[in-house]
């Protein structure tokens, strides 16, 4: 048994990603949709990034708390996108067996990693209207640095839960993803051992990210509210709502989405529904961010404006 068990262990070196539809005359069309998603995502955090490195009014927690958004999000589209973006125009969508725990480990890291930043913003939101007279004092550059850390160390533990689990199990002969990524819960789906262990493993790192996180998210903006209702000034409620306003849109977008993408993986029978949330919390959030962030914010606005006067002098 034990040899057979080995056996089957090695008999899949690689899987087939289905990809987002299995309809020849939709491939070209969505190709070239992701691909624009690809290049927006791409350059949009990249020039983020190159705005708060350059402009020194912007060299503050909060942008500093954007700044790694960003980079986790241009890092992010690199591990997704490129494979996805071969399978459209790719007769078959081959991953090797270490290619696609390569994605699965990368993806569970940036993933839990922007749970966690989103999650240390809230919290700088609440520190700068709800105390602003020690914000400099509580939101030190030490402690920036240590809640950054602290959020890619989680994120590195919750990757290693994640590729571990998937690592244990036996895949026999089917081979087919029915994904355009490897994305646990498909993963799960096509072993053919025992996947108690290690659903029940995931269930819980996913639902300790997701009740830890937005339980500090909820009690942040609940305290963030409480302040604004007893503001005297409108046009401090107005700075308020408008410096907490890009943070919500974001959190909705990638929280609900990616929640809802959990609940249909891991139902049988409602892929495609997965596949459409996920696309909605891998891809589209990373390109919503930066346009989120820029449009939205007047010191973004003003800090582009400046060094794009500064390039054309």
């Amino acid at each position: 048994m034990k040899q057979m068990a080995m056996e089957n262990k090695s008999s899949v070196k690689e899987f087939i990603l289905m990809g987002l539809t299995d309809r020849p005359a939709f491939q070209m069309p969505l190709f070239f949709v992701f691909l624009v998603n690809y290049i927006v995502t791409v350059v949009g955090n990249l020039c983020l990034m190159s705005l708060i490195c350059l402009n020194l009014h912007l060299h503050t927690p909060m942008y500093f708390f954007l700044f790694n958004l960003s980079c986790i999000d241009f890092c992010y589209s690199f591990v997704i996108s490129p494979k996805m973006l071969m399978g459209f125009v790719s007769e078959r969508n081959i991953i090797s067996f270490t290619g696609c725990m390569t994605q699965l480990f990368f993806f569970s890291f940036f993933v839990h990693s922007e749970c966690y930043v989103l999650t240390a913003m809230a919290y700088d939101r609440y520190v700068a209207i709800c105390q602003p007279l020690q914000y400099m004092v509580l939101m030190s550059p030490r402690t920036c640095s240590l809640l950054m850390l602290g959020s890619y160390l989680m994120g590195l533990v919750g990757a290693i839960v994640h590729t571990a689990c998937v690592i244990r199990l036996i895949f026999c002969d089917s081979n087919i993803i029915d994904h355009y990524m490897c994305e646990i819960f498909p993963l799960l789906q096509l072993s053919c051992s025992s996947t108690h262990v290690s659903e029940l493993v995931t269930s819980i790192v996913v639902g300790i990210v997701i009740c830890f996180s937005s339980l500090i998210i909820l009690i942040s903006y609940a305290l963030v509210l409480f302040n604004i209702i007893h503001m005297s000034s409108a046009k401090g409620w107005s700075k308020a709502m408008s410096t907490c306003g890009s943070h919500i849109i974001t959190v909705v977008i990638f929280y609900g989405s990616g929640l809802l993408a959990h609940i249909k993986s891991s139902s049988v029978g409602a892929g495609g529904q997965g596949k459409f949330f996920s696309v909605v919390y891998t891809l589209l959030v990373s390109t919503l961010n930066p346009l989120i962030y820029s449009l939205r914010n007047k010191d973004v606005k003003f800090a582009l404006k400046r060094t794009l006067k500064r390039i054309t002098d």
